[in-house]
C-alpha cells in the first residue's frame, strides 16, 4: 500500500474515533444527573386521608323566598315637577311590605315624599292605589294603605338577635322592574348614616345587593322573618355592595305610632351634638374621651332651662351610659315627653349633675 493510502487511512480513522469521542462526550455532559435520593420521599402505599365532617352546605334560599315573596308590594309614585320649561311628571319606584291583612304596607319615607299618587302592585299581579297614613322624616319610614282584605303578611323578626356574618335576603322592586331576590350577609351592626342633613340611628349594614327601588322593601333572616326595611345604599365609584336597612327593632315603635295616630312623637332636649373620640379629645385638650360634646344649645328649650352650656360633655342621661351621640339620641327618644330626667356631664375637669324636663320634638 502507498504511503498516500496509508496516512489517508490514518486520518479517517482519526476523524472516526474523534466524532465518537465528541458524541460520547456531548451524550455525557446533557444527561440530567441522577439524584442519590429521588426515592426517599415516594410511599408505594399512600391513599388520600379519609374524609372528616363533611362541609356546611350553603343555604337553600328557595323556602324563604317563597315564604316571603307574597308579602312583598311594588311601589309606583307620581310627583309633578315644575320647572322653567313648565310642569313634568315623575315616576319614582320603591317597594312596601304589607303589615296585616287590611292592607296597611310600610315603606321609606323619601319614597312617597311629595307623591301625588301612589300605586301598588301586588305579588300575585293585583294592583291598587294607595293613601298615605303617615309619615316620619327623622326615621325616614311611611306608612300607606290600600283597600282590600285577605292579604299575606310579612312575619316580623328580631334585629336585635342578628350577628355580623349572618346570611339575609334583600326583595325589592329593584330598577323598578318587579321583585327581585338578593342574597349577602350582615357585614355590621348598629351603624349611623347620615343622607341629606338627617341622621339615621340603628341600621344594618349588608352586602346584599341593593338598587334604586329596593327602598322600603325587606330585608329578611334564613327563617323568613323581617329583620330590617332596605334604607339607604352609599353610592360612590370606589364603593360596591355597601346597603343598610333600617332595624325592625327600631322601626316597630314607630311603625306603631304612625298607623295609630297618623304621625310620630318625640321627646326633644334642645341641643346640637357630636360624638367624642379619643382623636377628638387629644386634639381639643378634652378631660375624658367618650360622651355626647354639645355643640350648640337651642335658648329657651329644655337642656337651656338645665343649664347646659356650649361645649359641656354627657356621659349619662336618665340610666343610660352615653358613649356617643347615637347613644344619646337613643336614651332621648326613649323617655317620655313630659319626663323629668337626670343628665350627668362633664365641664372643664368637674363633673355636674343636673335635670331637664323634656319636650314634643318641634316639627317646625
Amino acid at each position: 500500500m502507498s504511503r498516500k493510502y496509508i496516512l489517508a487511512f490514518v486520518i479517517i480513522i482519526a476523524v472516526a474515533l474523534g466524532i465518537g469521542i465528541w458524541a460520547l462526550s456531548f451524550s455525557s455532559t446533557s444527561s440530567p444527573p441522577q439524584s442519590n435520593n429521588s426515592t426517599q420521599h415516594n410511599d408505594p402505599n399512600w391513599i388520600f386521608p379519609p374524609e372528616g365532617e363533611p362541609a356546611t352546605p350553603l343555604p337553600d334560599f328557595s323556602p324563604v323566598v317563597v315564604e316571603v315573596m307574597p308579602s312583598v308590594v311594588s311601589v309606583t309614585t307620581e310627583t309633578v315637577v315644575s320647572s322653567f320649561f313648565g310642569q313634568s311628571t315623575d315616576y319614582i319606584a320603591g317597594s312596601g311590605i304589607l303589615l296585616d291583612e287590611e292592607g296597611y304596607i310600610v315603606t321609606n319615607e323619601h319614597v312617597v315624599e311629595d307623591a301625588q299618587s301612589i300605586y301598588i302592585e301586588l305579588a300575585d299581579g293585583r294592583t291598587f292605589s294607595a293613601n298615605i297614613v303617615g309619615t316620619d322624616p327623622l326615621s325616614d319610614l311611611a306608612v300607606i294603605k290600600i283597600d282590600a282584605t285577605g292579604l299575606p303578611y310579612a312575619c316580623w323578626g328580631d334585629s336585635g338577635s342578628l350577628s355580623v356574618g349572618e346570611w339575609v335576603l334583600a326583595i325589592g322592586n329593584a330598577l323598578g322592574k318587579g321583585i327581585i331576590v338578593t342574597q349577602g350577609i350582615v357585614s355590621r351592626l348598629d351603624v349611623s348614616v347620615t343622607v341629606e342633613g338627617n341622621t339615621l340611628y340603628g341600621l344594618i349594614g349588608t352586602t346584599a345587593a341593593v338598587n334604586p327601588g329596593n327602598s322600603g322593601g325587606p330585608l329578611v333572616n334564613m327563617s323568613g322573618e323581617v329583620i330590617g326595611i332596605t334604607s339607604v345604599k352609599i353610592v360612590a365609584s370606589e364603593v360596591e355592595a355597601v346597603g343598610f336597612a333600617i332595624s325592625s327593632d327600631e322601626a316597630k315603635p314607630i311603625i306603631e305610632d304612625i298607623v295609630r295616630y297618623g304621625h310620630v312623637t318625640y321627646p326633644w332636649l334642645g341641643v346640637s351634638a357630636t360624638t367624642v373620640t379619643p382623636l377628638l379629645a387629644a386634639s381639643e385638650n378634652l378631660s375624658v374621651d367618650r360622651g355626647a360634646l354639645i355643640l350648640e344649645v337651642i335658648a329657651g328649650d329644655p337642656a337651656d332651662a338645665a343649664g347646659l352650656r356650649e361645649d359641656d360633655i354627657i356621659i349619662r342621661f336618665g340610666s343610660q351610659e352615653i358613649s356617643d351621640i347615637a347613644d344619646l339620641v337613643r336614651a332621648i327618644r326613649a323617655s317620655e315627653i313630659g319626663e323629668e330626667v337626670e343628665i350627668v356631664f362633664v365641664r372643664g375637669e368637674g363633673i355636674k349633675t343636673t335635670s331637664a324636663r323634656l319636650v314634643e320634638y318641634p316639627t317646625s
